[in-house]
């Protein structure tokens, strides 16, 4: 899928932005604060209903604003025309549409629009709690997998119907036996497509962690799941005692943790700044290989200002595999003009750069 145009009204910083992209690379220079991330996260919001950063949808109008609005106009890999909208006005539900027509649920969106993001705010997945790696788990999985999606949104409604019983310390044993055979039959289902996606993501990863930094370090996922151990049936029903002294359920895939290693150690503890930074990199790029690998359009890959502390050496492989053929659409952010002429340099295809100065967007027409 590209992106050709893109039209944003009061987001964020962003009062009025009208920009045409090219279909191969797009590069944004300007000091932070400007607005380059939130151009980027305004193409986010368009692709999975929501922005990167603030789950809090009121909370990216533009000051002292009532709405903000987002259209993106997008060309399939058959040529087909798509356009998305999304409007949101202060205390009224945001509107999502496709060519016009309203979604009744924001989760037939999901996957429409493939998009891998690699940003500062990634190092949440290393240095945060194991919430932000099961949800890196799921927003991959739920790109490619309706089903999966589905089985996540009905474990979700599940949990919290015995959470709610747990906490009223309801002793209603047939409820609770309803609960816990779907909560086992979703579960079952996400923890089986987890386990799979480790598996692929692996042997990936390491290729682009070894192009990127030529070292002996290896990297690794471990994905560690109840389920892998007993039926989740069973653990539920045997916790659910000690589950009602307590109030929540104890056992589950909402327990499932995915470990990120370098050299066989947690990476959170041994990997410097820019190890760190690099390990992210590279398991961003093996997630936009696999969704490339197995979806119906290949993904816009969004680079926000990634270059920061890291060497030389890793810059330019990282320049010379942006570059490369497989990946497609590319908007890419940072504080100067250095690494993006670099860039530019490299590759043989069209491109676009713009500057951005207090949330203006000012394409520059540069042979």
């Amino acid at each position: 899928m590209i992106l050709k145009r893109i039209s944003i009204l009061n987001y964020k910083n962003l009062e009025q932005v009208e920009l045409s992209f090219s279909p191969k690379l797009n590069c944004f220079f300007g000091q932070n604060g400007m607005g380059k991330t939130n151009l980027l996260d305004a193409i986010y919001f368009l692709s999975f209903c929501k922005s990167s950063g603030n789950p809090i949808d009121s909370q990216n109008i533009r000051h002292d604003q009532e709405f903000f609005v987002i259209q993106g106009f997008y060309e399939a890999p058959d040529g087909t025309p798509e356009e998305i909208y999304c409007g949101m006005k202060r205390r009224q539900k945001k509107q999502f549409k496709r060519n016009k027509k309203e979604y009744k649920r924001l989760s037939e969106h999901i996957g429409l629009l493939p998009l891998v993001m690699i940003s500062p705010a990634d190092t949440e997945l290393i240095q945060g709690g194991s919430e932000e790696r099961r949800r890196f788990m799921d927003l991959i999985i739920s790109q490619q997998d309706k089903n999966y999606l589905h089985a996540l949104i009905q474990y979700n409604k599940a949990l919290l119907q015995r959470n709610t019983l747990l906490k009223e310390q309801s002793h209603d044993t047939s409820l609770f036996d309803v609960l816990e055979m779907q909560l086992t039959m979703y579960g079952e289902q996400i923890f089986s497509k987890r386990k799979q996606l480790i598996e692929k993501l692996v042997p990936l990863f390491n290729q682009f962690h070894q192009q990127i930094c030529h070292s002996a370090e290896s990297v690794d996922l471990t994905y560690i799941s109840q389920l892998a151990e007993t039926s989740l049936e069973e653990k539920l029903r045997k916790n659910r005692e000690r589950d009602v002294l307590i109030g929540y359920t104890t056992a589950g895939i909402h327990k499932d943790e995915l470990e990120m290693l370098l050299d066989g150690s947690l990476i959170r503890r041994v990997g410097s700044q820019g190890q760190q930074k690099t390990y992210l990199i590279a398991l961003k790029l093996a997630q936009y290989s696999l969704l490339a690998q197995e979806g119906a359009s290949t993904p816009l890959l969004l680079l926000d200002d990634i270059f920061d502390k890291l060497d030389a050496e890793r810059v330019a492989q990282i320049i010379h595999l942006v570059g490369e053929e497989q990946f497609g659409q590319i908007f890419i952010t940072d504080t100067n003009r250095k690494y993006l002429d670099k860039i530019l340099e490299t590759i043989n295809s069209d491109f676009a750069l713009f500057e951005v100065e207090q949330g203006c967007i000012k394409p520059l027409n540069e042979a």
